[in-house]
């Protein structure tokens, strides 16, 4: 009988592999998401010099809706406000191997409706 391997070891795979194709820039930075049980963060990255532009999570805004879409929502929204301010309409969603769905697909949604092109 064959071992499954545990979810997120396929998560880590599937993101290595999305990474190799995708990168950010200063004009489009990589929006990068990570999804935890009880918080969701999103990073603009500038993979070229290697740097951080942007950052927001439900820690940050102090949210009690952190492991639910409303708290993706609210996340999403002020990672675009925070964009908007540096000037960056244009980015590269990275969605770092989980599925475009629930809470990932929130966040998404939030920011371009917030003003971002992806």
């Amino acid at each position: 009988m064959v071992k499954k391997e545990p979810k997120n070891v396929s998560r880590i795979r599937r993101h290595a592999r999305v990474r190799a194709k995708i990168s950010g820039t200063a004009d489009k930075p990589r929006l990068c998401v990570y999804r935890s049980n009880k918080n969701i963060e999103a990073q603009l990255i500038d993979d070229v010099k290697g740097v951080t532009l942007a950052a927001s999570s439900t820690v940050a805004l102090k949210s009690d809706k952190g492991g639910n879409v409303e708290g993706a929502k609210l996340v999403g929204s002020d990672i675009a406000k925070k964009a908007l301010a540096l000037k960056i309409k244009t980015i590269v969603f990275d969605r770092s191997g989980y599925i475009y769905h629930g809470r990932i697909k929130a966040l998404a949604e939030a920011a371009r409706e917030a003003g971002l092109v992806f």
